[in-house]
């Protein structure tokens, strides 16, 4: 969009003011600090391992063809949780106090084979700022063959979608490795986005192609060097690390905003939004499944995404308790509270909500003046 996005400052305000001050009640009067805990640091060394030990034993060759490819799929699921579960909370300055601490465990992304630079210009910059807003927020944007907006023009292989997107989330890592990193950082850089105002691309560019070589040369010279395997039999062990990780972290980000009740809300000819920042995010956010503790280990607190959005700076193992007192403000102030008892309504959710936009012939029009 050429014109800015701006953010009815007016409308609601006191609700986050409120939420706020509760949410801040919370840790004086419980004594916690708002970053990692013990079980967290706990979480973070089980996430690395299931990363990097079915990696060390596909290393020995010990094990079996078959061995080997089971382990590429507990790979794949430790990369996945340490995305979720790990850098996602350091790269928001949430992990811990010290900042230097979050950017060493924010890089953990470079060592499974992204950005961490780009991933903060999409996520932190674009996504968290604005959420679910047609042609702004990069990750409802979808692949050429999905439609995720419901500003997207239409077209008939959308009708399909709610089929075959389940296929090409699974590879949303692999594309990231090896093409999207090089394309985004050129995109970011010709329009000015920067992760911070001090910024070099330069030497953020240097980051990247260096991480990248020495992603690739661990990946695949390693495996080649120390295994009797041929090239193609790498390629489908690392096809499928990336096809399992992808597709964990796909489907727990679409359920959080592609999923019926959420909305995609377009700001008006003159760039201003209907609602505030805060009360957006509960507008174009869900929850799900707040009860399942494995989940809720697992996926990072994103099954959380309201209390997520609204405190980025709060580590996630607090969310369960935060969620209590966001419904609580949200219900006080007429706000709505969009939320999933279980994963499986939230999957149903985001199918139903596939077949709509795929199904859809018209795109609607920009509202010509928003509520003040």
């Amino acid at each position: 969009m050429s014109v800015s996005i701006r953010f009815n400052t007016k409308a609601n305000r006191q609700f986050f003011i409120t939420l706020n001050k509760r949410v801040q009640a919370y840790f004086k009067e419980t004594g916690k600090s708002p970053h990692a805990d013990t079980q967290m640091v706990i979480k973070t060394f089980v996430m690395l391992a299931t990363y990097f030990v079915p990696f060390g034993l596909i290393l020995t060759g010990w094990l079996p063809l078959w061995g080997m490819l089971l382990a590429t799929v507990v790979m794949g699921a430790g990369m996945a949780g340490i995305g979720m579960s790990v850098m996602h909370d350091a790269n928001h300055g949430a992990y811990a106090k010290n900042k230097t601490l979050n950017t060493i465990i924010g890089y953990m992304l470079n060592v499974v084979g992204g950005t961490r630079y780009n991933w903060i210009i999409q996520h932190n910059v674009l996504h968290h700022t604005y959420t679910n807003i047609p042609e702004t927020d990069g990750d409802i944007a979808g692949a050429g063959v999905i439609k995720l907006e419901v500003t997207k023009p239409p077209k008939k292989i959308y009708r399909y979608q709610h089929i075959y997107a389940w296929f090409l989330y699974g590879l949303m890592t692999f594309f990231w490795v090896t093409v999207k990193d090089f394309k985004q950082l050129v995109q970011f850089s010709k329009q000015g986005l920067k992760a911070g105002k001090h910024d070099n691309v330069a030497k953020e560019w240097a980051i990247l192609i260096t991480t990248k070589v020495v992603y690739y040369a661990v990946m695949l010279g390693l495996p080649m060097l120390l295994l009797d395997i041929a090239l193609w039999q790498w390629f489908i062990g690392f096809f499928v690390m990336h096809f399992t990780g992808g597709i964990i972290m796909s489907v727990v980000f679409q359920l959080a905003h592609v999923v019926e009740h959420t909305e995609q809300p377009m700001p008006d000819e003159e760039g201003k939004m209907q609602y505030n920042w805060a009360v957006h995010q509960l507008h174009t956010t869900a929850n799900f499944a707040r009860k399942n503790r494995f989940l809720n280990w697992y996926v990072g607190g994103l099954n959380f995404q309201i209390e997520h959005h609204l405190f980025t700076h709060i580590c996630h193992v607090h969310y369960p308790k935060l969620s209590e007192i966001v419904k609580e403000t949200a219900e006080e102030y007429g706000i709505p509270y969009y939320e999933f008892k279980t994963m499986r309504e939230a999957v149903g959710s985001h199918y139903r909500m596939l077949k709509q936009l795929g199904s859809a012939t018209e795109v609607p029009q920009r509202p010509t003046k928003q509520a003040a």
